[in-house]
């Protein structure tokens, strides 16, 4: 699952059985995903793992994160690094441990590293397009039916943000 304003990959089930065998991969965290993200301050490290334990407000559609664990809260961990820079942004390389409501653009935001065009989690202005620069980039997986090794890779989407950083290679 996507959030709406995010670009990149999404897995598409052909049958219901399909469906039935992805899920269960992502809820046993069998699918490791890799997301870039363009965020307007530098993270205080280079690298990081993220923990907190998060909160959805189902009226409001937003996450908060909480330092310690709380009655209806989740756990949430992340993985990032920072692979890129320009004169005004910064790239950083995601990997969530756990998939939980927006807990990239939380986890991040809280660090102090705002999405650039998140306005819902601390970014002073929207993109023209409503969109956030948050990238589904590489998602590396068993095939359920097949069993080979998967990796599908998403380009950047045209952007003169995203262009900046079109030559980071991983």
């Amino acid at each position: 699952r996507l959030d709406r304003p995010t670009s990149g990959i999404m897995i598409l089930a052909r049958t219901s059985k399909a469906l039935e065998r992805l899920n269960k991969m992502f809820q046993e965290k069998k699918i490791e995903k890799t997301y870039w993200a363009v965020v307007k301050n530098n993270p205080k490290e280079l690298e990081d793992t993220l923990i907190g334990y998060m909160t959805k407000n189902q009226e409001k559609n937003r996450s908060s994160v909480h330092k310690s664990p709380k009655k209806g809260n989740k756990y949430a961990e992340l993985y990032y690094q920072l692979i890129g820079k320009s004169k005004f942004y910064n790239l950083l390389e995601v990997t969530p441990v756990t998939g939980r409501h927006h807990q990239i653009r939380v986890q991040l935001a809280s660090i102090g590293c705002p999405i650039k065009g998140d306005i819902k989690y601390g970014f002073k202005r929207s993109n023209e397009d409503k969109s956030i620069h948050l990238h589904a980039k590489v998602m590396k997986f068993i095939h359920p039916v097949t069993k080979k090794e998967m990796t599908i890779k998403a380009k950047l989407p045209k952007d003169q943000i995203w262009d900046v950083f079109k030559d980071v290679t991983k």
